[in-house]
């Protein structure tokens, strides 16, 4: 198990990290750069000259392939459905529990209820209709189901309230909502404990929409060592033992208070932008970092930037590992474009073997675990395009797409209620899907059209004098 500062260190040495020592203010200027960066195919940056703070700041850190890459500890590369792929090649793998340790970096200092200070940390402001500063934008909460024991790590912004108070959203539905609704019925508070830098692996992890699933050993898993933990004397729960930032505390079911507005993912606010929303609160009894702590941030807004990414890439991913495990045959790859946020269309690529296929297929992507939520255009083609090939596609629809013939619209599935295409009087929990077909019907055989090809002998013949010709 990696940390931070070691992806930081592997960012720089293959030249994908920018080092910022001019002074920078927390007040949206950390977040201007950083999105200006993102747009330009920029590297990670780590601005070391905070004004008014010691620590610095990290952004930007999946923002590109050959960055992801460095996550999963393989070389760079430009292929994000390779990196998907080994993704769902490793997480089949043996699972490789995690294990508890005594301490760790995280302990090295310990800010008690009566020293906490959350402004102590140069946490930013993001954009000029903001409701505030905001903690946690690379951060999840970890806490446990009273119910069942098992621990849930859950990616939720948080505002910092005040000097002791975050809030969090968590949308409902999400498991995160469902387990606090438990602690309502027992009339307990519930313990959490927000991570802030970490293993990238981890929080990547965390942002895994699969029920069940303890996210410390999928690192274990991925990594090929186990992943460890410190169990937190204060609220019981495993927290990250080279993590950054930790704040421990607890959330009352009965205590919800205003969040927001923030510039969202989707690249707009949400109706928290004209009406008062309150979220879960937690309370934060004990601060936990290490000395000069990374703040890993994210700049958030429209698409595409680092957060995309790891949208695109997770959901991807284990969208990938879901189909593989339903044993449909012929899918070559799963795509999830990360400008379309990286939840709202799903792509695959199917080498069709029977009349129905790649309906079979599309259906299949949006009764998946992952492909459930927030989904609402799926686009099948045939195996002979990438569905990461964006252009292809469009040559696909164009071609091989016939709307009346190929075209199912699902009126009614689950939606993320942070989609602003959605009835602004609704509650936006449902959304309607499309599902395309641009595949050319299996069952047209020999008499479907005749593609235009390049000749087999000739192709190889040309690539061996490549370089002959000049090029």
């Amino acid at each position: 198990m990696i940390d931070l500062r070691e992806y930081i260190k592997r960012c720089e040495d293959i030249g994908q990290l920018k080092r910022i020592t001019a002074e920078v203010d927390w007040d949206m200027e950390i977040s201007h750069i950083s999105k200006m960066n993102e747009e330009k195919g920029g590297p990670a940056l780590l601005f070391e000259n905070v004004k008014g703070y010691s620590s610095p700041v990290f952004t930007g850190a999946f923002a590109t392939t050959e960055r992801l890459s460095l996550v999963l500890g393989m070389k760079p590369t430009h292929s994000f459905v390779e990196l998907c792929k080994e993704w769902m090649r490793l997480s089949l793998g043996k699972v490789i529990p995690a294990v508890e340790v005594k301490s760790g970096p995280v302990m090295e200092n310990i800010d008690d209820i009566d020293n906490i200070r959350l402004d102590k940390f140069p946490v930013p402001k993001f954009y000029p209709l903001d409701g505030g500063r905001y903690i946690g934008t690379t951060v999840f909460l970890v806490i446990e189901d009273p119910d069942s024991g098992k621990v849930n790590l859950g990616t939720y912004r948080m505002q910092m309230l005040d000097n002791n108070r975050c809030g969090v959203q968590m949308l409902p539905g999400k498991r995160g909502t469902r387990i606090l609704a438990k602690y309502k019925k027992l009339g307990k508070k519930m313990k959490a404990a927000a991570v802030i830098g970490c293993d990238p692996l981890l929080f990547m992890a965390g942002a895994l929409q699969q029920e069940g699933v303890n996210q410390y050993d999928v690192v274990g898993t991925m990594r090929g060592a186990p992943a460890e933990y410190i169990i937190s004397d204060l609220t019981g729960l495993p927290i990250p033992a080279n993590a950054e930032i930790v704040l421990e505390g607890e959330i009352d079911p009965e205590n919800f208070q205003p969040e927001g507005p923030f510039g969202e993912y989707t690249g707009f606010y949400t109706d928290e932008l004209n009406k008062v929303i309150k979220k879960p609160c937690l309370e934060v009894k004990r601060v936990l970092h290490r000395n000069n702590p990374v703040l890993w941030s994210t700049s958030v807004g429209r698409p595409v930037t680092d957060i995309h990414m790891l949208l695109a890439f997770t959901r991807n991913a284990t969208l990938w590992t879901d189909l593989t495990n339903m044993k449909i045959p012929g899918i070559q790859a799963v795509y999830t474009p990360p400008e379309a946020a990286g939840r709202f269309w799903a792509i695959a690529s199917v080498k069709q073997a029977y009349p129905g296929h790649a309906n079979q297929v599309a259906t299949a992507i949006i009764s998946t675990t992952t492909g459930s939520y927030g989904i609402k255009g799926v686009i099948v083609v045939d195996d002979d395009i990438r569905p990461d090939d964006i252009g292809r596609v469009i040559w696909a629809l164009s071609v091989r797409y016939n709307p009346a013939r190929d075209t199912e619209i699902i009126k009614r599935g689950r939606s993320t209620p942070l989609d602003p295409a959605l009835d602004i009087d609704s509650d936006k929990l449902i959304t309607s899907r499309i599902l395309i077909d641009a595949t050319t019907p299996f069952e047209w055989g020999d008499r479907g059209p005749k593609q235009v090809k390049l000749d087999d002998e000739t192709q190889k013949k040309v690539e061996a004098r490549w370089e002959e010709y000049g090029f």
